[in-house]
């Protein structure tokens, strides 16, 4: 290959580097006016009113509620269990009630500090356990979004004959992506009766399956454009469709372009979060350090609604025994309800929790067997010909042996290990080490995700006689825009500066598939 593999200038780097690149909060529009969400300090309750002040001038801002919402109240994705705006009972603190719009967006936050809610507060259910053990029913009959169980082997009789079992249980909290841009979206109406939607965004398509029930309005009314985004990392795959509908409300109801850019507070508070988790370990080894049976629980905190929580769960369990050889084992996993903000997409999407309880229990057995935690690795690392947890033959490249070497031979981790085992660098105040840890990941949507998708890419034939891409496949820094010509090129047996790439615009390109999963 001629371009993939060699380093060339990012196509979008010199409008970046000189403040020429368009973000959405640099864009605007005509007689455009700015929107803030009015949101539920409660954590659960009723809502009875909405009390908008006399202690202020009302004249110049239109205000928005559920009553506003020209077809179904519901921001959907995986289900329709989540509403754009509460109608009647609200379910986690910071969930949206009522829109504001304003000529600026300092007259609609004053605005916003006129409003009160009036509620009939419950007390809230927090706790991951106390829902899995249904202290108080707050989804279904269960307060369970989602069970998962692997089994394999037999590990109830392998834990029996094993020379030693070690429990260890581990806590993982809330992470933010803390993108460097935060939410934001424009809101413009068509003439025709539609809707054109400006965001910082991942997935242009998943707004387009939110908003036309949402509005009422047939697919094809809906069009979303990509701007310019300052990170995303999961971030902005699911929730851009919730501040999408805030600001398209809005415009609908006022008729003009509507601008709703978070401020970081908000975004913190308010958006998804990857997911804290609770994940128990009960391990079987041999006295040579083999592991012979594993019982793994995973409990994860979803939050009030559902969103992305299934699947965040089936990369969980997929991913929770990790890169190591074991014959038996049963892996169970739950993802709760609480009234607390609805938790989605984050980079490694459920793994990452289960990979540091992985490793944490590794190390555990290794001092509990006396063995050093590189030769338990060593032990029972996957290679060609193992299975993983859920019975896939690794047939091909399995490079734990070569990257472990290399690993640890650039680390000079084994003298490493010694020196500091023997407590020469810390002081009374510090601790000197060196870890180690494994890591497995499957790329791609999980299962048969990329099937489901169908994802489509088009070119086309420019004016000078080159090519351009159309894809909805988002570059959120991952350089996209930079890396799709360069495989056209070597694909085509042509230049790579006669490669041009569409913006993202769902009036032009197909649907791709969602900006995620290394994909």
């Amino acid at each position: 290959m001629k371009h993939v593999g060699t380093s060339i200038p990012r196509t979008d780097g010199p409008d970046k580097v000189t403040g020429r690149a368009r973000y959405v909060d640099d864009l605007t529009f005509p007689n455009m006016w700015h929107g803030v969400t009015v949101r539920s300090s409660e954590a659960s309750a009723k809502l009875k009113a909405i009390s908008f002040k006399n202690t202020f001038d009302w004249s110049n801002v239109v205000t928005a509620d559920v009553s506003d919402i020209p077809g179904t109240n519901v921001i959907y994705l995986m289900t329709e269990d989540q509403p754009a705006l509460v109608d009647a009972e609200i379910k986690h603190a910071e969930e949206p009630v009522a829109l504001i719009a304003a000529p600026t967006r300092e007259m609609a936050l004053e605005a916003r500090k006129h409003v009160e809610l009036v509620t009939e507060p419950s007390e809230p259910l927090y706790d991951s356990a106390e829902s899995r053990n249904v202290k108080k029913r707050i989804y279904g009959d269960d307060n369970i979004f989602k069970h998962i169980r692997i089994e394999k082997g037999d590990a109830a009789s392998a834990m029996k004959d094993a020379d030693l079992v070690v429990e260890g249980t581990y806590h993982v909290g809330y992470q933010e992506q803390m993108y460097i841009e935060p939410q934001g979206v424009i809101a413009v109406p068509n003439d025709d009766g539609g809707i054109t939607i400006y965001g910082s965004l991942q997935c242009p398509y998943y707004v387009i399956k939110a908003l036309s029930p949402l509005l009422g309005l047939p697919k094809e009314k809906v069009r979303v454009i990509q701007c310019v985004t300052g990170g995303g990392f999961g971030g902005k795959e699911e929730y851009p469709s919730m501040i999408s509908a805030h600001a398209a409300i809005l415009a609908m109801k006022t008729k003009r372009p509507i601008k709703i850019i978070y401020d970081r507070s908000e975004d913190i508070a308010a958006t998804t979060k990857r997911h804290p988790a609770v994940i128990t370990h009960r391990t079987g080894v041999m006295k040579d350090g083999t592991l012979v049976a594993m019982d793994i629980d995973i409990l994860l905190d979803g939050g009030a609604y559902l969103t992305l929580t299934p699947v965040v769960l089936s990369r969980a369990v997929i991913h929770a025994a990790g890169p190591y050889r074991c014959e038996n084992l049963t892996i169970n996993g739950d993802a709760v309800a609480t009234n607390t903000p609805p938790n989605g997409a984050f980079r490694g999407f459920g793994a990452p929790q289960v990979a540091f309880a992985i490793e944490r229990q590794i190390d555990k057995v290794a001092k509990a067997l006396g063995m050093a935690p590189l030769a338990l690795r060593r032990h029972n690392m996957l290679k060609v010909g193992d299975t993983t947890a859920t019975g896939q033959v690794l047939k091909d490249s399995v490079g734990s042996e070569s990257v472990l070497e290399e690993t640890v031979a650039l680390s000079e981790y084994e003298a490493r290990w010694e020196e500091y085992s023997s407590g020469g660098h810390s002081t009374d105040r510090t601790r000197t080490g060196i870890g180690l840890s494994f890591f497995l990941h499957g790329a791609g949507f999980t299962g048969n995700g990329e099937g489901a998708i169908a994802g489509k890419l088009d070119v086309a034939t420019t004016e000078d006689g080159g090519i351009e891409i159309l894809t909805g496949s988002t570059d959120i820094g991952q350089g996209t825009r930079t890396i799709f010509p360069q495989i056209a090129a070597d694909t085509l047996r042509i230049e790579v500066e006669h490669i041009s790439m569409s913006d993202p615009d769902t009036q032009r390109v197909p649907d791709s598939g969602p900006t995620v999963a290394s994909r």
